[in-house]
C-alpha cells in the first residue's frame, strides 16, 4: 500500500483537497483532529503534558486551548518539546490506522510534513498551494477572530511554497474548484498506476 502525505500551508485549501479525494474512495486521515483527540484520549500523552506545562493545560479533563496556546507559542523550547510529545503519538496512530486499511493508498493529511522532516515516511507528497491573498482571504472567512496580519505572520512562520515545491512529487494549485478537482483525478490515477 502507498503511503501520501498532503500537505500546504495555512489557507491553501488542503482540507478541500482532502475531501476530493475521499470522494474517490480514498481513506484520509487527518493529522490536527486525530492529534486533539490524542491529546484527549490517550492518558500517556496527557500526562506527558501535564508534566510539560503543569494540571491547568486541562480543565476537568478537558483540553485547555487557550492556556496551551499562550504557554507554547511564544516558547520554541516548550512548543519544541509540545510537538515532541504529540507528534510521535500521531505517527504511531497513523500506522495503526493504515494497517487497518485495504486500499491501493491512503493519505495523511498534515501541515507539517516539511517542518517537522518526515517526508521520508511517505512514497509521494502532494503539496497544496494557492497565492498569498487567496489564502489569506480563506481563513479570514473562516476564522473571524483572525487579522490580516496574524494571518501574514502565520503564513510566514511555514515554509514557503517555493521550498516545498521541490520536495514534492504533485502539486495542486487550488484556485478554481473545477480545476482543482480535475487535478486531483489526475493524481489519483498516477497513485493507482503506481500502486
Amino acid at each position: 500500500m502507498i503511503t501520501v502525505g498532503l500537505t500546504g500551508g495555512i489557507g491553501s485549501g488542503k482540507t478541500t483537497v482532502a475531501k476530493m479525494f475521499e470522494e474517490l474512495g480514498v481513506p484520509v486521515y487527518y493529522s490536527d483532529i486525530e492529534a486533539k483527540n490524542l491529546m484527549v484520549g490517550s492518558e500517556t500523552v496527557k500526562s506527558r503534558i501535564v508534566e510539560l506545562l503543569g494540571h491547568d493545560a486541562y480543565i476537568d479533563g478537558i483540553l485547555n486551548k487557550n492556556y496551551i496556546a499562550n504557554k507554547i507559542f511564544n516558547d520554541g523550547v516548550l512548543l519544541e518539546k509540545m510537538n515532541g510529545i504529540v507528534h510521535p503519538a500521531v505517527r504511531e496512530h497513523f500506522k495503526d490506522w493504515r494497517k487497518r486499511k485495504e486500499t491501493a493508498y491512503v493519505i495523511q493529511e498534515s501541515a507539517l510534513i516539511f517542518e517537522s522532516g518526515i517526508q521520508e515516511f511517505y512514497d509521494y507528497i502532494v503539496l497544496v498551494v494557492a497565492p498569498e491573498e487567496e489564502r489569506i482571504k480563506r481563513v479570514l472567512l473562516r476564522d473571524e477572530s483572525a487579522s490580516k496580519e496574524s494571518v501574514k505572520e502565520r503564513i510566514e512562520n511555514q515554509s514557503s511554497d517555493s521550498e516545498n515545491i521541490e520536495l514534492s512529487h504533485f502539486v495542486i494549485e487550488n484556485l478554481d474548484l473545477g480545476e482543482t478537482r480535475r487535478q486531483v483525478l489526475k493524481i489519483h490515477y498516477q497513485l493507482l498506476s503506481k500502486a
